[in-house]
């Protein structure tokens, strides 16, 4: 079978290339030097010979698209529209990934993949509307929204607290916000195994099993560094004001997995246990 991987340079499109590369797949890369998603003649052309588009291109500064949503539109959006199109008038699937921004981030049990989509950040609306334009332009999609996402290919929440850790005596991090650290080795590992097992087309959640805060996260990164995790303390999201809103709960179900057969990534911890080696190496 033959990818696309768009936004291939950053830490998911990376981790997923390689985990096509190990099993066989024929991939192109298409690092953000390589194809402009927001360019339909470039992307008609890109699209013209694959069997499956995996876009992980992205505005992912959550804060930058506060004062520069337009631009985020056009990446977030316009860009996943054309590709969309293109998948689908070649014949091809779409995998796009997307994020648990779309919802307020205010409810108190995990969010069901068909929960109404309600942002309340620039970030999230862009991708909000991007989700739309895919679900609008190729019938046969796979959306996977996904979260707290961490790899060794990038910068991440782990690699800095790591270093913070390494460089303070006490750490203060919030313990409002409640989530599901994700590896992206785990998150194209999914991806792949959407695709091999023809799961039916619509939107999944691509994150680790369980909860924790940010605080919590941190006491377990530390922990694994040999340190006292009593050094980290609980803070709260008002003590660090951002130009973008932070979702206070960003736990997402699992239920759409219940009809294709594909397990879910595994319990956050246990998985984080199997990546820290990795990412902090």
């Amino acid at each position: 079978m033959h990818w696309l991987v768009t936004g291939a340079g950053g830490m998911l499109g990376a981790d997923l290339t390689a985990r096509l590369a190990d099993s066989g797949h024929e991939v192109r890369a298409a690092r953000r030097g390589d194809l402009d998603i927001t360019d339909a003649a470039a992307v008609g052309r890109a699209v013209r010979d694959v069997d499956v588009v995996a876009n992980c291109a992205a505005w992912t500064a959550v804060d930058d698209a506060e004062s520069n949503e337009a631009a985020a539109f056009t990446l977030n959006a316009v860009g996943p529209h054309l590709l969309a199109r293109a998948a689908r008038e070649a014949g091809a699937r779409i995998v796009h990934v997307s994020t648990d921004y779309v919802f307020d981030g205010t409810a108190n049990t995990p969010y069901p993949e068909n929960h109404p989509m309600s942002p309340r950040s620039a970030y999230g609306r862009t991708k909000a509307a991007g989700e739309w334009a895919v679900r609008a332009e190729a019938p046969d999609h796979l959306v996977v929204r996904t979260a707290w996402l961490y790899g060794a290919r990038g910068g991440c929440f782990p690699k800095t607290m790591a270093r913070l850790a390494g460089e303070r005596d006490s750490l203060s991090v919030v313990a409002d916000q409640v989530g599901q650290p994700t590896w992206t080795v785990d998150l194209a590992d999914l991806l792949v195994r959407l695709v091999d097992a023809a799961a039916p087309a619509g939107t999944y959640h691509g994150t680790a099993s369980g909860r924790v805060s940010w605080h919590g996260f941190t006491r377990e990164i530390v922990t694994g560094l040999g340190k006292d995790p009593a050094m980290v303390h609980e803070t709260t999201s008002e003590a660090f004001p951002r130009p973008a809103p932070r979702p206070t709960f960003s736990v997402l179900g699992h239920e759409a997995f219940s009809r294709t057969g594909v397990a879910p990534i595994g319990d956050w911890a246990e998985r984080w246990r199997v990546a820290a080696p990795l990412v902090l190496a």
